[in-house]
């Protein structure tokens, strides 16, 4: 049998085997989400008060934080979006949001921060069984992050944003960055088009013709 012929049979037998293996692939794990009793009925009541709209804001259930989450393994991260009194839960992960605050508008330096619980699921020896461990408590600041962090080895948690709005204010951060986006395009659009509408000449204003240039010659002499 010659060389050529006998790779092609073995590729020819071969791919059956890893087509055959490809279907018989497991299915990809179901990922728990339900929150654990023990955290579930930890924390209480919100640390800090509901505020009234006509004191500080909007009241807490009014208001909405964005929590990112990283993990360090296979340096995946996303956002959880949640309300004070919320809890969520992403693999062997639960956080809690309790309270989310912001600065006054006339306050400087302006800074957002949120009350975050952080529990993990682990075990401090290979002999020990799984357990809920309390990792972090305390306030989360998006403008000053070193103030206070989440010290873990495997995850990372910060706030992004908490969404609320003060009297007088537009409906929400999102919406003030939209109308005033809109505002400016608008008005650089009636800046360009004056230009050219005072550029365009009127019927009373309009050139006289130019002479001819074929009619230059005639004046010339002989």
């Amino acid at each position: 049998m010659k060389s050529g012929t006998r790779v092609g049979w073995l590729v020819a037998a071969a791919v059956p085997l890893l087509l055959a293996a490809c279907k018989g692939e497991p299915a990809p794990e179901v990922q728990d989400t339900g929150i654990p009793d023990a955290i579930a009925q930890t924390g209480g009541k919100p640390a800090a008060p509901i505020a009234k709209k006509d004191d500080y804001g909007n009241p807490l259930k009014d208001r909405v934080a964005t929590v990112g989450l990283l993990n360090k393994r296979n340096n995946l991260s996303q956002d959880l979006v949640m309300k004070p009194g919320e809890t969520r839960r992403v693999g062997n992960v639960v956080l809690k949001l309790a309270s989310c605050e912001r600065t006054l508008p006339w306050e400087k330096p302006a800074d957002e921060g949120a009350f975050v619980q952080v529990f993990v699921q682990d075990r401090a020896t290979a002999q020990e069984k799984l357990g809920w461990h309390k990792i972090f408590s305390g306030w989360l600041f998006k403008n000053s992050p070193a103030l206070n962090v989440v010290q873990h080895p495997v995850y990372d948690v910060w706030l992004k944003s908490c969404a609320m709005r003060f009297p007088g204010e537009e409906d929400s951060p999102e919406d003030a960055a939209s109308t005033s986006s809109a505002a400016k395009a608008s008005g650089s659009a009636r800046t360009t088009s004056r230009p050219a509408a005072s550029a365009s000449p009127s019927p009373a204003a309009s050139p006289s013709p130019s002479p001819d240039v074929e009619e230059e010659p005639a004046n010339a002499p002989d």
